[in-house]
């Protein structure tokens, strides 16, 4: 009896495509074409995203970090959904917590370059504006480490707090929107993880250099990067899992 779908190896295993991993490629493929076939669409999206920056944040966060852990649990479980995994309320905590992302890059992006002047380097702020250079790619780095260091384990603790939520309830709408037991859900994390994984990996060795990318890249395509790289942390947890 033949095999359905494409065999591929990753991770030392044979994994076979299912029918659900077309359509979400299909899905895919339909939603971003149009941004590259049509002017006008395009034109559309820079317009709006200039003048709504933080509704962009939050649709850019709420779709491809969502994505990316659907995406993460069809390489951990084989499925993109299950019953108590609430993509809609998931899908809304990335996009408030966008939202929170993209107001800190305004933040540290402006910060840093101001403080680095005051520590001795001159050009730190005019340098952002110029060509690629090393002096650009320090102070980007810079801006990296300031936010991840000071924001990211705020945020990363908010986001597992809210997944406890979720997965408590169900993943239903309804149990999303009860009020959540900061106080019992924080004594209950696994902070050892928390700490050694989360906090002492990721971020100096992926989020150090992935943003350090991000912001050397232009103003208005720092949020719809950082959403992406969502999308690709979500893999490498995944994988990461499947390993283990």
């Amino acid at each position: 009896m033949p095999r359905k779908g494409v065999v591929f190896r990753g991770t030392g295993k044979v994994c076979v495509m299912k029918k659900s991993d077309f359509i979400v490629i299909g899905c895919v493929i339909v939603c971003l074409l149009p941004f590259f076939v049509s002017d006008a669409v395009y034109s559309f999206y820079k317009t709006f995203n200039a003048e709504h920056g933080m509704i962009m944040s939050f649709l850019k966060f709420a779709i491809l970090s969502t994505l990316g852990e659907c995406i993460g649990l069809r390489i951990s479980a084989g499925v993109y959904n299950r019953k108590g995994f609430g993509i809609w309320p998931r899908a809304i905590v990335w996009g408030v917590l966008g939202m929170g992302i993209s107001m800190a890059m305004t933040i540290f992006s402006s910060g840093v370059p101001v403080f680095l002047k005051t520590m001795g380097m001159e050009n730190a702020v005019t340098v952002m504006g110029e060509s690629l250079s090393w002096d650009k790619v320090f102070v980007a780095f810079c801006i990296s480490v300031a936010q991840n260091t000071i924001f990211a384990p705020v945020f990363m603790t908010l986001h597992k707090i809210t997944d406890t939520h979720i997965l408590s309830h169900g993943g239903t709408l309804s149990g999303f929107f009860t009020p959540i037991k900061m106080g019992e859900i924080m004594a209950n994390l696994n902070w050892r993880v928390q700490w050694n994984f989360v906090f002492k990996k990721t971020i100096p060795f992926f989020w150090f250099p992935a943003h350090t990318i991000t912001f050397l890249l232009p103003g208005d395509m720092r949020v719809l990067f950082a959403a992406l790289l969502g999308v690709v942390l979500g893999v490498l947890l995944a994988i990461a899992t499947h390993k283990k």
